[in-house]
């Protein structure tokens, strides 16, 4: 099929495998719209397993890839219905992400670039999904009060049929790059039980139970992915992170270097918002995303987002940021690896961090840009978290306190500076530590920072700096002094805000717990 790929792919200027990759996507649309119309859930199932495989093998050619990809999927099946211990999912665990680190292995022996398509995409999608389902498994042969509100809805009490698990599997508008589900929410689609609460005034049509504006929404996400993508192919060639290492980059002056670096991160972006968007309307298209009705009656479909756009370049702390990109990982991340490794009746801690950032690092490849990033990353989130619980306070008005109940703290001058300052710090940062994760090797990743003289690395020493001496104890004083002057408790220098546990993200908080302890100490 490659005759039909081939022509367009020159005329853009574009790989083959990633004209293949978009093709793809775009054919999920009017196939999202047959599958939902699909009655049968055993058709429903065969028609992912077909599509899925039609993706694999006649198009993008992985035949030994999809061979693989079956095989994991069977141990699964065979591990999780058989091995009835509470070490079954972690055998599934090592089973599947063992797998996924060979062809990490495999393909940075061959140095493939990330323009060619091959099994490391799916199969990353995937590991997700295994090791989920043997978790949901697990959950379902356990007493229903010792499980969690997570852990109750996705819990799978009674095994499924083959069929239906390789329908789960296979599900078409995920299956090359996402989004990644869970089993129950998989089930709800194709029985349509997902629908079961929506009233006949909010339905398509008489005959059938989908709510109205689905095609709305997502025709919608193909224009914005579309746009995204248009806009990574006109410029994403001539402006990339991979510039920072050209001769002609050196020759900039500095100031100029950061400005122009900025637009890189945008720019490289753009692909991911890309891809993602466009799988998210496909995917809504079959139905998968339905959360209710919003206030004014409309459908919301935000249940198979992996990214919130706004939220990343507008976001105010690296929190925010990271709490809207590749969510489906953080949510995976959170319920497979950070709740899991701690142990009954303790609270997630440093080790439980520590084993997260490790499988976060592992899951995306065994390339040392990648670990640079992460590295960096945990520093940055941990900055952020003692930013919020100490400098924020002095922005909002003494006596408040943050909780889940409370209302939005006011939107003062000085709290708008804040947050404008805090998105221009969290836009510096978040494009100096991505570097590494496009550039990829550790030669090219120390190079670009040093280009950019630092900058990234200065702001992390001086904030942790910072915070280890006098700083923390100042502001902690000074908001002290205001709580008093305004008639409220004294907080013994402690920050008014109460921020809750921490929950990892794609770049964990691996040092917070300790760091915290050692503030305390010091303070």
């Amino acid at each position: 099929m490659d005759s039909l790929f081939n022509p367009l792919a020159d005329a853009l200027g574009a790989s083959v495998d990633q004209i293949k990759l978009i093709s793809c996507l775009l054919i999920s649309y009017p196939l999202g719209s047959a599958f939902i119309r699909i009655n049968s859930p055993a058709l429903k199932h065969a028609f992912s397993i077909l599509v899925a495989f039609i993706y694999l093998i006649p198009i993008l050619h992985l035949n030994t890839g999809s061979l693989q990809l079956l095989a994991s999927s069977l141990g699964t099946y065979f591990i999780a219905a058989n091995v009835k211990g509470p070490n079954m999912p972690w055998i599934v665990f090592v089973f599947v992400f063992g797998h996924l680190t060979v062809n990490h292995i495999i393909r940075a022996l061959f140095n493939l670039s990330y323009e060619t398509f091959e099994v490391t995409g799916p199969q990353m999608v995937l590991t997700m999904k295994l090791t989920t389902y043997a978790w949901n498994i697990w959950d379902g042969r356990r007493p229903v009060e010792e499980l969690d509100r997570w852990q109750k809805e996705k819990r799978i009490v009674q095994a499924p049929s083959l069929l239906s698990f390789l329908g789960y599997v296979c599900y078409f508008p995920g299956i090359l790059v996402g989004p990644y589900l869970e089993f129950a929410d998989y089930m709800s689609l194709v029985e349509g039980t997902v629908f079961k609460n929506v009233k006949a005034e909010d339905r398509k049509n008489d005959y059938s139970i989908i709510p109205r504006g689905r095609k709305r929404v997502a025709y919608r996400k193909l224009v914005i992915g579309l746009a995204f993508l248009g806009t990574f192919v006109v410029y994403g060639g001539q402006y990339n992170f991979s510039k920072t290492v050209s001769p002609e980059f050196a020759t900039y002056s500095l100031p100029y270097r950061i400005a122009i670096f900025q637009l890189f991160g945008f720019l490289e972006r753009t692909k991911y918002y890309a891809i993602w968007t466009l799988t998210e309307g496909a995917a809504i298209l079959t139905g998968l995303g339905f959360t209710g009705f919003g206030p004014s009656g409309n459908s919301l479909w935000g249940g198979a987002a992996n990214v919130q756009i706004t939220s990343i370049e507008w976001a105010p702390n690296f929190k925010v940021l990271l709490d809207s990109w590749n969510m489906k990982t953080n949510v995976w991340l959170r319920e497979c690896i950070y709740k899991r490794v701690t142990p009954k009746g303790k609270k997630p801690g440093f080790r439980s961090s520590m084993i997260t950032f490790a499988t976060s690092a592992f899951w995306h490849g065994i390339a040392g840009g990648y670990y640079l990033t992460f590295i960096l990353g945990g520093f940055v989130q941990t900055i952020g978290r003692l930013c919020r619980s100490n400098l924020r306070p002095l922005v909002l008005p003494a006596t408040y306190v943050a909780s889940r109940d409370a209302p939005p703290p006011p939107q003062t001058t000085v709290k708008r500076i804040y947050d404008i300052v805090g998105s221009l710090c969290t836009v510096l940062v978040l494009n100096y530590i991505a570097a590494p994760f496009m550039l990829l090797s550790i030669k090219d990743s120390l190079l670009a920072w040093s280009r950019l003289g630092h900058y990234g690395l200065i702001m992390i020493v001086v904030s942790l700096a910072f915070f280890y001496g006098p700083g923390t104890g100042i502001v902690r004083r000074m908001q002290s002094k205001r709580v008093k002057a305004a008639g409220g408790k004294s907080t013994n220098g402690s920050a008014s805000s109460t921020p809750g546990t921490p929950m990892p993200q794609v770049m964990p908080d691996v040092f917070a717990n300790d760091l915290a302890k050692k503030l305390e100490k010091a303070d």
